[in-house]
C-alpha cells in the first residue's frame, strides 16, 4: 500500500471540492446536505466501479446501477471555502472538515456557537492505495470513550470496539452467534457514539472488506481504526447524528426507505425443513394446518423449504417434487382456505444437472468463468453448479418467468430468496454488467440485492394491488427496500438466544429493521422445552416471528412439541396477536418515518450512561421494555430501568416504578418479563389473525399515564393489510395526547384518512390501582367512538 500525502487544490463545483494528490489521484470532497459529507478517491483519475447500488437518497436506482458521481437527489446547501498555508476548510451550517497537509481529515459539528471536534483521520497516514493492485485502506483516530455499533448483523456484542470484522457473505450454517465472523451480509456502516455526539461512516464499496476497530496497536501510530476492502474505490459518506437514532435514521434516508409489507407477514410464519424434505410432505403440510387448529395456535403464513424442488437429496430451484408434491395447487388451496399465506423458498445456482441448466447456459444466463467463456463453477450444495447472473436483462426475465410460471401461478404468495451468498471464489470471474462487464469481486452482494429485486418486480407484476413481501438472507446496504431478513442458519443454544437478539438490534441500528431470528435453533440438537419457550417469547417481540429448523435428529420445532409447555408457548403467540395493532403501528413507523422497531435501550436514552452497558433487555418501539429470559432455570429477572424521568409500569402487575434503578422481577417459564414506559398508549386486539380484517372487530387502549403531572403523545395506525390505499389517505391515523395531572386524565384524539375498519368503538383501560378519572375529549367516559 503506498500513502497518499501532498496535495494541491485543483477546482471547486457547487457539489465538492477537488484535490489533486501525490501529482496523480483526484480526491473529492462533496458537501451533500448540511450534516452529509462525502469523500471519494479516484485512483489516477479513474473509478474501479462507476455505479452505485446502495445510495437511493430519493428513489430506487436504475437496473444498471446509479452513476457513482450523480448528485442530483441531494440538496446541495453550497459551503463556505478557506484555503491558509497548508489547510483548507470546508464549512456548512452544522458541520465542517479541515483538510491538513499531508493529506488528512478533521471534523467538528457546530454546538449553538462553537465549532467542536468530531472525528479525525489518522494523521500519519490516512488513505492508502495498492500501487499495483485494488487494495484500498483509510485510517481514522480513535479515542478512549468512542463506543462503535453497526456492520448488520454481526455476531457478539453489540458495541464493537476492540474487535476485528471481515465483510465476506458467506453460508454460515449452525455458527456461533457470539464469535462466528464472517456472516450473510454485507453492510460496511459503523456507528461512532460519544457522550456529546455521534456520527455515522458508510463505505460504498462491495468487495470483500475488513474493520478493525481497536483490536489492532501499532506503536508508529496513535490509536486508530482501520477500513480495508481487497478491491473497488475509497468512497464513503460521513453524517452527523447529533445521535445514534439520528445516524441509523440517516443512513436509511441515504439507501431507500424501509418496504411497507402485507399485515399478515407480522403474523407467526410456520416453517421446518423436516415438512419438505418427507417423502409425504404435501401431507405433513397439510397436517401442519390441522395441528394449529387443534392446539389453538395462531398462524398467518408458512414459509415452504426448499425440499419440495428436490430431486434425491438436493435442490432444484424452479422445479416441483410431484411424487412429495403430487397436487401443488389444491395444497396451496387449502392453505389460503385456512387463512394461510406460503411463501416458496429459491436459490439463485442451478446444479450442473439441473433440469433447466443447459437451456441456461446456452442463453448466457450464468456468470463467466475469468478464463473461459463457460459458466464459472462453485461448490453448491454438496455439488457443483452455476450462480445466475442477475446484472445480465436476460437472467432477470428468466427468473422472472419462473417465478410467475412456478411460484405464483401455483398459488404461492411470496419468495424466500435463499442461499444467495454468492460464493463464488474466482474474483475475476465476470459478470454482464448490463452490458458493461464487471468482475465479480466488485460486486458481489450487489447479486443478492438484485435476485430479491427480480423477485419483488415479479410479485409486483403478478399482483399489482397487493403488497409484496420478500425474505432474503444475504444482500448488502439498501435490501431494506424489497425485503424481510433475519440472521440466517443459527445453533440451538442459550448462548444463541442471548446473542441473536444483539445481532437483530445491531441490524436494526445498520438500518435493517424488519428483522428476526429462526426461534429455537436451526441446526444442532432440538431445544429442550425451556429453552424452546424462552426462545419463542423472545422471538414475538421481533418484527419476524418465525419457528424454523433442521434439526439434527430428525425432529421439528413445533409450537405443540412438548405438550406440558404448549399452553405457554401458545400464551406468547397470543401475546403477539394482542399486540398486533402497536406492531403494525411500528412496522408504519419504520416505513414511513425511518424509526427502527428494535431499539437498544440506550436509542432513547442516551442521557442514562448505563444503559450503554451490555445487556439482554431491548425496547420494542419506543414504549415496551422487553427483558427476555436468556438463562437454564432462571424464574426471577433482573431489569435495569433506564432513567427516563417518566418511569415504567409492570405489563402483567400494573405495578410503577420510577426509572434509573434496577428492580427484580418474577419470571416464571409461562410469562415474558415486560414494561410499558409510563406516559404510553399501547393498543391491543382481540384477534389471532392478521389476514381477517372483517373479524378484527375489537380494539382496546391500555393506557399507562404518568404518576404526576405530563403529557405525551402516541399513534395508532390502520388500514386494509394488504393494499396501497393509504398513498391516497385509505387508511386510519388514529392520534392522541395524553396529559396526566394531580386529579384527572385527559385524552384528546385526532384523526385522518378514510379508512373504516371493522371496529368502530376504542375501550380504553387504565392499570390497576389508577383511581384518578379519565376525561376523552372532555367528557367523562372509557371509550372512543370514530367519526
Amino acid at each position: 500500500m503506498k500513502t497518499l500525502k501532498n496535495w494541491i487544490l485543483s477546482r471547486q463545483t457547487d457539489a465538492f471540492v477537488e484535490l489533486k494528490v501525490d501529482f496523480l489521484h483526484i480526491f473529492r470532497l462533496y458537501v451533500l446536505e448540511n450534516g452529509l459529507f462525502r469523500v471519494l478517491i479516484k485512483r489516477q483519475g479513474t473509478l474501479a466501479l462507476d455505479r452505485t447500488w446502495s445510495i437511493a437518497p430519493k428513489q430506487d436506482v436504475p437496473w444498471e446501477g446509479r452513476e457513482r458521481e450523480y448528485v442530483g437527489d441531494f440538496s446541495l446547501p453550497g459551503y463556505q471555502l478557506e484555503q491558509d498555508g497548508d489547510t483548507l476548510r470546508v464549512c456548512t451550517q452544522t458541520l465542517r472538515v479541515t483538510v491538513h497537509q499531508p493529506l488528512w481529515l478533521e471534523w467538528e459539528y457546530r454546538l449553538q456557537d462553537r465549532w467542536m471536534p468530531l472525528a479525525a483521520d489518522r494523521p500519519t497516514g490516512a488513505y492508502l492505495l495498492n500501487a499495483h493492485g485494488d487494495g484500498i485502506e483509510h485510517y481514522q483516530r480513535r479515542h478512549g470513550q468512542e463506543r462503535y455499533y453497526g456492520l448488520g448483523e454481526k455476531a457478539g456484542d453489540l458495541n464493537r470496539l476492540g474487535r476485528r470484522y471481515e465483510m465476506r457473505n458467506l453460508d454460515a450454517m449452525g455458527y456461533n452467534a457470539a464469535s462466528t465472523d464472517p456472516l450473510y451480509k454485507h453492510i460496511p456502516f459503523t456507528i461512532t457514539q460519544r457522550s456529546d455526539a455521534s456520527f455515522g461512516v458508510f463505505y460504498d464499496n462491495l468487495s470483500s472488506s475488513w474493520f478493525d476497530l481497536g483490536n489492532e496497536l501499532d506503536n508508529y501510530h496513535p490509536a486508530y481504526r482501520r477500513y480495508r476492502a481487497e478491491a473497488g474505490d475509497l468512497d464513503y459518506y460521513l453524517f452527523l447524528g447529533p445521535r445514534v437514532l439520528d445516524v441509523s435514521k440517516a443512513f436509511v434516508r441515504l439507501t431507500g426507505k424501509t418496504l411497507f409489507g402485507p399485515k399478515w407477514s407480522l403474523g407467526y410464519s410456520g416453517s421446518t425443513m423436516h415438512y419438505t424434505d418427507a417423502p409425504d410432505a404435501q401431507r405433513q403440510l397439510m397436517k401442519f394446518i390441522a395441528l394449529c387448529r387443534e392446539h389453538a395456535i395462531p398462524c398467518d403464513s408458512f414459509q415452504l423449504s426448499s425440499g419440495y424442488t428436490s430431486i434425491n437429496d438436493k435442490r432444484y430451484v424452479f422445479n416441483w417434487n410431484l411424487e412429495k408434491f403430487p397436487r401443488p395447487r389444491d395444497m396451496t388451496r387449502a392453505f389460503h382456505q385456512a387463512g394461510l399465506k406460503l411463501a416458496a423458498n429459491i436459490k439463485p445456482c442451478l446444479l450442473l444437472d439441473h433440469p433447466q441448466y443447459d437451456e441456461a447456459a446456452a442463453q448466457g444466463l450464468f456468470i463467466r468463468d475469468s478464463q473461459s467463456d463457460g459458466p464459472a463453477r462453485s461448490v453448491f450444495w454438496d455439488d457443483e453448479g452455476a450462480s445466475l447472473d442477475f446484472t445480465n436483462p436476460d437472467t432477470v426475465a428468466w427468473w422472472q418467468k419462473n417465478v410467475r410460471q412456478q411460484l405464483l401461478d401455483m398459488g404461492i404468495d411470496a419468495t424466500w430468496n435463499d442461499n444467495n451468498e454468492y460464493e463464488l471464489w474466482d474474483e475475476e470471474a465476470r459478470c454482464h454488467g448490463f452490458g458493461r462487464e464487471i468482475a465479480i469481486k466488485h460486486i458481489r452482494p450487489v447479486m443478492p440485492l438484485l435476485m430479491m429485486r427480480a423477485s419483488f418486480e415479479a410479485q409486483l407484476r403478478f399482483a399489482p394491488d397487493k403488497r409484496p413481501y420478500l425474505i432474503s438472507r444475504s444482500g448488502c446496504g439498501g435490501m431494506q427496500r424489497y425485503v424481510q431478513t433475519w440472521s440466517g442458519d443459527n445453533r440451538t443454544s442459550w448462548q444463541t438466544l442471548r446473542f441473536n437478539t444483539r445481532m437483530g438490534i445491531g441490524m436494526s441500528l445498520s438500518g435493517l429493521y424488519n428483522v428476526g431470528h429462526d426461534v429455537g435453533g436451526f441446526s444442532g440438537e432440538r431445544p429442550d422445552a425451556e429453552l424452546f419457550v424462552r426462545w419463542v417469547q423472545n422471538g414475538v417481540m421481533h418484527p419476524r416471528f418465525t419457528i424454523h429448523s433442521w434439526n439434527d435428529d430428525g425432529t421439528v420445532n413445533e409450537p405443540w412439541m412438548y405438550p406440558a409447555a404448549t399452553p405457554a408457548v401458545r400464551e406468547a403467540i397470543r401475546l403477539r396477536y394482542r399486540l398486533m395493532p402497536y406492531l403494525y403501528t411500528l412496522f408504519w413507523l419504520a416505513c414511513s418515518e425511518d424509526e427502527p422497531m428494535l431499539r437498544p435501550t440506550f436509542l432513547d436514552h442516551e442521557q442514562d450512561e448505563r444503559t450503554f452497558a451490555e445487556t439482554d433487555d431491548f425496547m420494542l418501539g419506543r414504549d415496551l421494555l422487553v427483558a427476555s429470559v436468556v438463562e437454564p432455570g432462571a424464574r426471577r429477572r433482573r431489569v435495569y430501568l433506564p432513567d427516563n424521568q417518566c418511569g415504567w409500569y409492570d405489563w402483567h402487575s400494573g405495578q410503577y416504578f420510577t426509572g434509573g434503578q434496577e428492580i427484580v422481577l418474577d419470571a416464571p417459564l409461562e410469562r415474558l418479563p415486560l414494561l410499558v414506559r409510563a406516559g404510553a398508549a399501547i393498543p391491543l386486539s382481540g384477534h389471532y389473525h392478521c389476514q381477517d380484517s372483517a373479524a378484527d372487530d375489537r380494539r382496546r387502549l391500555a393506557l399507562f399515564p404518568l404518576s404526576g403531572i405530563g403529557s405525551g403523545t402516541g399513534l395508532l395506525y390502520e388500514d386494509d393489510g394488504e393494499s396501497f390505499g393509504w398513498r391516497d389517505g385509505h387508511a386510519l391515523w388514529l392520534r392522541w395526547e395524553m396529559h396526566s395531572k394531580a386529579d384527572r386524565i385527559d385524552i384528546r384524539f385526532q384523526q385522518e384518512g378514510d379508512y373504516r375498519p371493522a371496529w368502530d368503538v376504542l375501550t380504553l383501560q387504565l392499570p390497576a390501582g389508577e383511581d384518578r378519572p379519565l376525561y376523552i375529549n372532555g367528557t367523562r367516559t372509557t371509550t372512543y367512538r370514530l367519526g
